[in-house]
């Protein structure tokens, strides 16, 4: 089992494990989104692969300051076995070794379970509120 930054080729195998995991949103396009994430210094996404599959995927950014989680998720079929702390732990370590100290996470307020597990490895709940706006019509 390897961690690995996401090369050419990785992008159907990764978009299938998002959409398995329910990561995906009609609004969102995540062929656009792997895009822009591998193009600049600030981003990119790391994956988790066994044997030539990819069973996790993780993009991991910053704005300089604070970093950010997207689309984290492990195929189902192997949740519960400790890997998605393992890419976590790696996401964490890309965002230290380029300078950022803290981490901010976005969870959908209906994910309960992944709010929990979350808080399992050290993160807190924060009383802020996340607008939102499109501005790509």
């Amino acid at each position: 089992m390897i961690i690995r930054q996401f090369k050419p080729g990785d992008e159907s195998a990764v978009i299938a494990l998002w959409n398995e995991c329910g990561l995906t949103r009609s609004w969102n396009d995540p062929a656009k989104d792997i895009a822009f994430a591998i193009d600049g210094p600030s981003s990119t996404i790391l994956v988790l692969e066994n044997a030539s599959n990819i069973l996790g995927a993780v993009m991991v950014g910053h704005d300089g300051h604070r970093g950010a989680l997207y689309y984290f998720g492990v195929t189902p079929s192997h949740q519960g076995k400790g890997l998605a702390r393992k890419l976590h732990d790696a996401a964490e370590n890309w965002l230290r070794q380029n300078g950022v100290w803290k981490i901010n996470l976005l969870v959908r307020g209906e994910n309960e379970k992944v709010a929990a597990i979350y808080e399992a490895m050290g993160y807190e709940r924060q009383n802020v509120l996340s607008l939102g706006k499109r501005i790509d019509q």
